[in-house]
C-alpha cells in the first residue's frame, strides 16, 4: 500500500515518505526528500503533529538521515497536510520554507478571519442552498481554535522559473485550481514531476476549496493547469497523495476527460428546473463508486457542494447554463430556447466514469 511507512526511492537521490492523516479519509501525504551535497530538500512536509514528525524522522533514518539535515522545504501549496509541517520544521531545524506567491492573499485572508474554520466555504455552501450542512460541519468542527504558529508566512514567495539546488534544477510551474496559488515542481534531467494535489493518480482534487477568501472560476483555472504541464516533456508522477504514476500526461488525458463528463451530468441534472448547487450535487454519484450524495459524511458532502458550484460556474461562463440569485441562495438554470440551439450539452455518458467523480475525500 502507498501508505505504508517507510522511505522508498523514487529515482536516484529522491525518496517518497508517506506521512500519516489520522482521521482523514486520505490517510497519508507523500513527503519527498532530495539529497544535495549541503543536505536535505523537501517537497512538501505533512501536518505538524506528533506522529507525522516521528514519521518523517523514523523515514529519514531508514536512509541514513536525520531531521537536522532539512536546509529547505518547497511547498506546492498552503492547505495544513502540506504546509504546515513545514513551518514546525524551520522552527525546529532552521529549515527555509519556501511557497508560492499566489498563496499569498490565501495566507493573508486567513490571519484576517483569526480561526482554523474554513470560513468562506461554510459562506459559499450557504449561498449554495446548504445552510443546514454549512450549520453541521460547523458544528464538527468545534470551536473556532486558531493557531498562528503554524500559519506563519514563508521565508520566500515562488514565482514561476528555475530553483538551483545544487546538483539538480527544478522549475516552478504555477498551477492554479486546486489552491488560487498551487504550484508544481518539474525536474526534466530526471523526468520526474512533484505534482502535489494537482495530478492524482486516482481521484480528482477537490476544486473549490480555500482556506481563505476566493473568487473567478476555480475549475476553469484548473484545466488551464492540467493542460499546462502537458506542454512539458512528459514526466514520471510524484503526487502528494496516491502511488507513483508512470506518465504526468496520460494520467492528465484521463483527468480532462472525466471534467467533461462532468460538467455534462452537471447539466443534464438540471433539466427543466431552476436548481442551486446543493440540489445539483444530490442528482448526481460520487466516488468511482458512484455512491449518492447522501451516503457520503458531511465533509464530503461539503466538498461535493463546491466542486458542484464550480462546474455549474464553468457552464454558466461558457453560456451553457444560466446563473440567478434567490435571496442569497444563487440557483442555475438552463438558457432561453433560443438560445439551446447554439450551445447543447452532451449527454451523459451511460457508464461509470473509471476516475471517482467527485470530490477528493479530505480537507487536503
Amino acid at each position: 500500500m502507498w501508505t505504508d511507512p517507510g522511505a522508498f526511492a523514487v529515482a536516484p537521490g529522491v525518496y517518497r515518505i508517506p506521512l500519516p492523516l489520522p482521521q482523514d479519509a486520505l490517510r497519508a501525504v507523500n513527503v519527498y526528500a532530495v539529497e544535495e551535497a549541503d543536505g536535505l530538500v523537501l517537497i512538501d512536509a505533512g501536518w505538524a503533529m506528533a506522529q507525522s514528525l516521528q514519521a518523517l524522522a523514523a523515514g529519514l533514518a531508514a536512509i541514513g538521515h536525520d531531521l537536522g539535515e532539512i536546509r529547505r522545504v518547497l511547498v506546492t501549496h498552503i492547505h495544513r497536510d502540506h504546509y504546515t509541517q513545514a513551518v514546525e520544521l524551520r522552527r525546529r531545524v532552521g529549515a527555509r520554507v519556501s511557497l508560492g506567491i499566489g498563496e499569498r492573499p490565501g495566507l493573508t485572508a486567513l490571519h484576517e478571519v483569526g480561526t482554523n474554520l474554513p470560513v468562506d466555504t461554510l459562506i459559499r455552501l450557504e449561498r449554495a442552498g446548504a445552510a443546514d450542512l454549512a450549520a453541521r460541519v460547523r458544528r464538527s468542527l468545534g470551536p473556532p481554535q486558531w493557531d498562528l504558529d503554524v500559519w506563519e508566512s514563508p521565508d520566500e514567495w515562488l514565482t514561476a522559473g528555475l530553483i538551483e539546488l545544487g546538483t539538480r534544477t527544478l522549475r516552478v510551474i504555477p498551477t492554479p485550481g486546486h489552491t488560487i496559488g498551487h504550484v508544481v515542481f518539474l525536474d526534466e534531467a530526471a523526468g520526474l514531476l512533484f505534482a502535489g494535489d494537482h495530478v492524482l493518480p486516482r481521484i480528482t482534487p477537490s476544486i473549490g476549496f480555500e482556506l481563505g477568501r476566493t473568487s473567478g472560476l476555480p475549475l476553469a483555472d484548473f484545466l488551464d493547469s492540467l493542460r499546462l504541464v502537458t506542454t512539458y516533456p512528459d514526466a514520471t508522477l510524484l503526487p502528494a497523495h496516491g502511488p507513483v504514476g508512470p506518465s504526468v500526461h496520460g494520467r492528465v488525458a484521463e483527468l480532462l476527460d472525466h471534467h467533461d463528463q462532468r460538467l455534462a451530468e452537471v447539466g443534464a441534472a438540471i433539466g427543466s428546473r431552476r436548481l442551486n448547487a446543493y440540489e445539483v450535487a444530490h442528482r448526481l454519484t460520487w466516488t468511482r463508486r458512484r455512491t449518492r450524495f447522501t451516503d457520503l459524511d458531511d465533509n464530503n458532502q461539503m466538498l461535493a457542494v463546491a466542486e458542484t458550484a464550480a462546474h455549474l460556474d464553468l457552464l454558466v461562463s461558457r453560456r451553457l447554463l444560466q446563473g440567478g440569485q434567490d435571496a442569497d441562495i444563487v440557483l442555475y438554470e438552463q438558457p432561453a430556447l433560443h438560445d439551446q440551439a447554439a450551445h447543447r450539452l452532451a449527454p451523459a455518458s451511460p457508464t461509470a466514469s473509471p476516475l471517482g467523480a467527485g470530490p477528493e475525500p479530505t480537507s487536503s
